[in-house]
């Protein structure tokens, strides 16, 4: 199916950049707005361009390398009310595994599909399905 949702990205001049990740799920078209796909802008430190898309964005995804501590205050927003954060764990000869952890804020009520026990994950369909249902029931 042709991407027709843009999510507020620039198609025609590529003021937004030239690649963003795009998916159709449930007759539902998600643009994801990708911090480092977006254009670098040399000289502004705050990166406004960035800070238009992802500011007013109501759910973000939050992949870190390494197991660090998540801190939603860090990202100012008046918009994003929910964080999925997901860690790269090492997986073995089968590959790498995906560590998911959800936060919000304290007026959000509880969203489904509830975190499995272990919230880990190998790379595949159950995952993609899982986390794409997270996030469009966080929103």
């Amino acid at each position: 199916m042709p991407c027709s949702f843009r999510g507020g990205l620039d198609v025609t001049h590529g003021q937004t950049g030239s690649e963003s990740v795009y998916c159709h799920f449930r007759d539902k078209e998600i643009m994801f707005h990708v911090s480092t796909k977006l254009p670098y802008t040399e000289g502004d430190a705050q990166q406004l361009q960035r800070k238009r898309h992802i500011g007013n964005d109501i759910v973000a995804v939050v992949f870190q390398d390494e197991n660090t501590p998540f801190v939603p205050d860090m990202i100012a927003s008046n918009f994003l009310h929910a964080f999925v954060v997901v860690q790269l764990e090492p997986g073995g000869p089968q590959g790498p595994l995906y560590k998911v952890s959800v936060t919000a804020r304290d007026d959000v009520p509880f969203f489904g599909p509830p975190l499995p026990d272990p919230a880990v994950f190998r790379k595949g369909p159950e995952f993609q399905e899982f986390l794409l249902t997270k996030l469009i029931n966080a929103e």
